[in-house]
């Protein structure tokens, strides 16, 4: 929204430069939260909770994105109508009372539905939606739609902490895993290792992620579909469940991170998949964006410690992540035996990424862009990083015991990133013992359940082989 107001109206709290590409002519990028509740929806609370519990999280729920004199963005506070955020389906093609007859394909539809839809930039960017119908998954199913602009994957997570409570005990804090790795290195540990190897490799990875936002594109394969630039890809959104102790196993079995496991994995599933449909594809450039959040932090903050303007502990709430332009190791003969491979590979390339400054040059650069030529030339420059590579992989944690919304106890939690300007997106999400792996598939160009079984199978391959391994 680009409207002018007067000088005693400009509000407090400009909107972050990464807030203003997320929101831009070439980028709108959006977050759909999912909960699966175990219960039928009581939604006779629905105005009363968003009012007194999830207005009150943070100013930029009741705020929208407009401009001052100077044309900066800025977010200003609004009166909200609460019912023009509430959405509740009425599927066109119910097929009777029955409580046995299951809606999956109509809740599908829905989904891809929403995920192509802008919200109105004259009022909040967010909305809620009821889905009373149920699913294989669940008796009925809520899904946020939240502008990324509003904040990241870690800030969203911990305003919905704030609205729910533990199911076993509402008076107890929820616990999270956290990781002990930390995600950026400090100065001291660049200067501790060979400072000369560590400024090769920095400009390296820099300078190869200014070549693959700009020059170098991924080739054209089955996840990869090359088509004409849209705003909002029409996506078909899926997803896969596995057990958290199969993948803490292999953990074991390695002596490597869970997020390394969960990368091989990821990395074998897209090359089988690749494979199955194209043979000569599973040896293609293809390269993934894996996303992380850079507070050097562990575990979540409550969110009043996020929303403090002098906090200094590094977890403030807004868009704090940065990419790692990680290549999908091609699927050789040795490699489909091995399988392992995939985990070793990925571990090796993201922890020398993560040791190096290439992200933090990569901010100075877009930073100098937007001085230069203005926030939308930026924008433009992060379309062009998402759009030559072939997939986007980010991650949250989310907690251990089994959460309740006003009630409801809440069976399944994912989350997908909709509007990047590529054929398929991956999130992972934890909870209450279970991975969530979810795929935002371009609709009519990737076949979803085939991309299932693969990531399956891939699972199957990696146990088996580490199993192996211990043997």
């Amino acid at each position: 929204m680009k409207n002018d107001f007067d000088e005693e109206e400009i509000p407090a709290e400009p909107v972050s430069p990464t807030g203003q590409y997320l929101n831009s002519t070439s980028l709108c990028v959006y977050i759909l939260g999912v909960l699966e509740s175990d219960v039928p929806i009581d939604d006779s609370h629905t105005l009363s909770l968003l009012q007194h519990v999830f207005l009150p999280i943070n100013t930029r729920f009741s705020s929208i994105m407009t401009r001052d004199k100077n044309g900066e963005k800025k977010w200003m506070k609004v009166e909200v109508k609460l019912e023009d955020h509430i959405k509740v389906p009425n599927f066109s093609n119910e097929k009777s009372s029955s409580s046995l007859l299951l809606y999956d394909e109509d809740v599908d539809e829905y989904m891809s539905k929403i995920a192509m839809e802008y919200l109105p930039q004259n009022r909040p960017l967010w909305e809620i939606h009821i889905i009373k119908y149920p699913t294989r998954n669940a008796a009925g199913t809520l899904v946020f739609k939240l502008h990324h602009a509003l904040g990241d994957g870690y800030s969203l997570m911990g305003a919905l902490l704030s609205c729910l409570q533990r199911l076993d005990n509402p008076n107890l804090p929820f616990t999270l895993p956290s990781s002990n790795k930390k995600l950026l290195p400090k100065s001291s540990t660049i200067f501790k290792n060979n400072i000369f190897s560590s400024a090769f490799h920095s400009m390296s990875d820099f300078g190869w992620s200014i070549l693959k936002s700009s020059l170098v594109e991924d080739d054209h394969t089955p996840i990869r579909s090359c088509g004409e630039d849209k705003m909002l890809r029409q996506v078909t959104i899926s997803s896969v469940t596995f057990s958290f102790d199969h993948i803490k196993e292999v953990k074991s079995l390695l002596g490597v991170s869970i997020n390394d496991v969960l990368a091989g994995l990821i990395f074998l599933g897209i090359r089988l998949y690749m494979q199955d449909i194209d043979l000569k594809s599973r040896n293609s450039q293809s390269t993934a964006l894996v996303l992380f959040n850079t507070r050097n932090i562990r575990g979540y903050k409550s969110v009043k410690e996020m929303v403090e303007k002098s906090n200094n502990n590094g977890a403030s709430w807004g868009n704090r992540f940065a990419f790692l332009h990680v290549p999908i190791p091609e699927l050789s003969d040795s490699k489909y035996a091995n399988p392992l491979e995939f985990i070793w590979e990925a571990q090796k390339e993201i922890t020398r990424k993560k040791s190096s400054w290439a992200t933090h040059l990569t901010a100075m650069f877009l930073n100098m862009v937007k001085r230069l030529r203005g926030s939308e030339a930026a924008a433009r420059y992060v379309h062009s990083t998402l759009r030559n590579s072939s997939t986007t992989v980010s991650s949250i944690i989310g907690p251990v015991e089994q959460m309740a919304l006003a009630n409801h106890p809440i069976k399944g939690l994912y989350f997908m990133v909709v509007g990047p300007p590529e054929s398929l997106t991956i999130t992972i999400m934890s909870y209450i013992g279970k991975l969530r792996i979810a795929f935002g598939l371009e609709k009519g160009f990737m076949d979803k359940e085939k991309f299932k079984l693969c990531m399956e199978k891939s699972l199957e391959m990696i146990i088996s082989a580490a199993r192996n391994i211990s043997t």
